[in-house]
C-alpha cells in the first residue's frame, strides 16, 4: 500500500466534491472544500515529501466555460512537480502528448475509451499506440447497480455495460500501466469504503491499482488494507486535513509507512 495524492480541479479551483453530485449542466457539484490555494501549491507540497504516483483530475467537460481555467491549473501543477502526477479529464490521443510534454507521468482516461456504454477498442488501441502502455492509466471508476460495480463515464454520470470482474480487469490490463478506481457512490462522503469492490480488486491486483472513495477514518484505512490484502494504493481526499478533513496528513503517511514495513 502506498499513499497517492490527488488534486481535483473544478471550475478553475482545487476542490473536494461529492462525486455522485457532479453535473455538467451548470458546472454543478456539492462541494466539501474549495481551496484558496492554486494547484501548484499542492503539487509543491507533495513534491517536498517526494510522493509520486498521484493524479490530477480536470472535473469540467472540455466544452465547459470553465475548462480553460481548470486546464491552466492542471498545467501549473505539472510544471511544479514534473513526473509526480498523472493527469485525467477529457484526454484523447489528440491531446495526450500535450499533457505528457507538460510534465505528466501518465495520462488517465475513461470516457474516450468507454463510449456508447462499452469499450471502444479502436480508441483504446489508438491511445496505447500514441502514448505507450507504460504511460497510460485506465480510470475504471465505478458505481453499484443490481449488486455489481459498473464502469461510469462522463464525470461519473453515465453507466456503461462494463462490469468490474476478474476477466474484465485481465483484459484491460493488457493496455494499461495502472488502474485508478473511484468508488463514485461514496466519493467525497467519508462514509466508509466499498468493501465488496475492495475485496475484488485486492484479490486480483495484477497491476498497480489506486482506490479512492469513502475513506473517512483510520478504521476505514485499516479495513482497506485488510480487505485489499495490502495490495491497493490509496487516495484520501475530503477526509484529509489538507482539504478540511479530520485525518492528519502526517499520520496517514506514518500509517502507510508502518503498513509497508509490516508486509
Amino acid at each position: 500500500m502506498e499513499f497517492r495524492p490527488c488534486i481535483d480541479i473544478h471550475n478553475g479551483k482545487v476542490k473536494q466534491i461529492v462525486g455522485s453530485s457532479l453535473r455538467d449542466e451548470g458546472n454543478a457539484a456539492v462541494e466539501n472544500f474549495v481551496s484558496e490555494q492554486d494547484a501548484a501549491f499542492y503539487a509543491k507540497f507533495y513534491r517536498k515529501d517526494n510522493i509520486r504516483g498521484g493524479h490530477i483530475i480536470l472535473l469540467n467537460a472540455r466544452d465547459s466555460e470553465y475548462y480553460s481555467q481548470t486546464k491552466r491549473q492542471a498545467l501549473l501543477a505539472l510544471q511544479a512537480y514534473p513526473n509526480g502526477f498523472g493527469v485525467g479529464g477529457g484526454i484523447t490521443e489528440q491531446n495526450a502528448e500535450e499533457f505528457l510534454s507538460a510534465g505528466a507521468s501518465h495520462v488517465i482516461v475513461t470516457s474516450y475509451v468507454f463510449s456508447n456504454g462499452k469499450v471502444n477498442y479502436e480508441n483504446l488501441r489508438k491511445l496505447t499506440a500514441a502514448v505507450g502502455k507504460e504511460r497510460l492509466i485506465l480510470d475504471l471508476s465505478c458505481r453499484k447497480k443490481d449488486g455489481c460495480y459498473y464502469v461510469v463515464t462522463d464525470r461519473w454520470q453515465k453507466f456503461t455495460k462494463e462490469r468490474i470482474t476478474d476477466t474484465f480487469l485481465d483484459e484491460m490490463a493488457e493496455y494499461a500501466d495502472e488502474f485508478l478506481i473511484h468508488a463514485a457512490d461514496v466519493e467525497g462522503k467519508a462514509s466508509g469504503i466499498e468493501a465488496k469492490l475492495v475485496r475484488t480488486l485486492g484479490n486480483w491486483a495484477k497491476i498497480p491499482i489506486t482506490y479512492a472513495g469513502g475513506i473517512g477514518s483510520f478504521q476505514d484505512l485499516r479495513m482497506l488494507k485488510e480487505i485489499g490484502r495490502g495490495r491497493l494504493h490509496v487516495t484520501i481526499g475530503s477526509a484529509l486535513d489538507l482539504f478540511g478533513g479530520t485525518m492528519p496528513y502526517e499520520d496517514v503517511l506514518d500509517f502507510v509507512k508502518r503498513s509497508k514495513e509490516a508486509e
